[in-house]
């Protein structure tokens, strides 16, 4: 990704905006056994306190990279129990990026955590119907699956 995706103006913006860059060598001690970490490129998105909630492995151009970055911070926020934070990232996430691979996923979490928020079941519901609709085959879809049977 040091070729085609950090250089890129976009890239490097959303990471110096959003992010605390640290880039190590796949096999730096400690961090590569604490983070577990086996391939390269990794990323991993972790919270203030250093605690992990999202990561991608593999190479990812530079709009699926941001998307995925989104995608982990959205995590954070709903793992810290902040879900108008993190429905406030999908909304970025689906608006800027709507041919994002982590779409599908992004709406799961969306109709998650907007149940979280005002545990109100139809946006669990609503989050499967659209999963089915738009991305029938994805496997966020089948998780969503028993959201069809609430009442």
């Amino acid at each position: 990704m040091g070729a085609v995706t950090y250089p890129d103006q976009k890239v490097a913006e959303f990471i110096n905006t959003n992010l605390v860059p640290v880039q190590l060598l796949y096999n730096t001690k400690p961090y590569a056994d604490d983070f577990n970490i086996q391939w390269t490129p990794v990323v991993v998105i972790l919270d203030e306190s250093g605690k992990e909630h999202f990561r991608s492995v593999g190479f990812l151009p530079p709009e699926e990279f941001i998307s995925s970055a989104l995608l982990g911070m959205l995590k954070v926020h709903f793992d810290l129990k902040k879900y108008r934070e993190a429905l406030d990232v999908a909304d970025i996430l689906t608006r800027d990026f709507p041919k994002s691979k982590a779409i599908p996923e992004t709406i799961y979490w969306q109709g998650v955590a907007s149940f979280e928020d005002t545990n109100d079941p139809q946006y669990l519901k609503a989050a499967y119907k659209k999963l089915k609709a738009e991305y029938p085959s994805s496997e966020w879809t089948q998780r969503a699956e028993p959201y069809n049977l609430l009442p």
